[in-house]
């Protein structure tokens, strides 16, 4: 099951990426993002933020995965552990957003990713997850 609860968490961070390169493409979801500073289509600076947001979205899907033990996978078990503190970080900072939008949309979407993360590093804890072995 936690392989399963790692990929629901990678297809969450593939939604964002979808969003981000959204942004990137100047689609007008200024409101949903970056504090809710730009209401219309994001100017440059702030599509290179979200253009430097999807390698990290994409790193972050797949340590998590990793750590779950998914075959093929074998990246350190602390790249899942550095994956779900940002996910936390992430949903605490969505939580003080000033954009209304953004707390609505991004606020229970970044909590429930955080959770997720956080369930697949407890089980590698605990030892129920095949990543576990990994050294850290």
């Amino acid at each position: 099951m936690t392989v399963q609860v790692a990929q629901f968490y990678a297809m969450g961070c593939l939604a964002v990426v979808f969003f981000q390169v959204a942004l990137i493409g100047g689609l007008p979801l200024g409101a949903w993002t970056q504090g809710g500073r730009y209401r219309g289509a994001l100017p440059l600076r702030g599509r290179l933020v979200a253009a430097v947001a999807v390698p990290v979205h994409l790193y972050q899907g797949l340590a998590v995965v990793s750590a779950a033990g998914f075959p093929g996978m074998g990246w350190p078990l602390w790249t899942g552990w550095v994956a779900f503190c940002t996910s936390v970080i992430v949903a605490v900072l969505s939580g003080f957003s000033p954009s209304g939008e953004e707390r609505a949309v991004w606020l229970p979407v970044n909590v429930v990713m955080a959770a997720l993360a956080g369930y697949v590093m407890l089980m590698t804890l605990t030892g129920q997850a095949a990543g576990a072995v990994q050294s850290v």
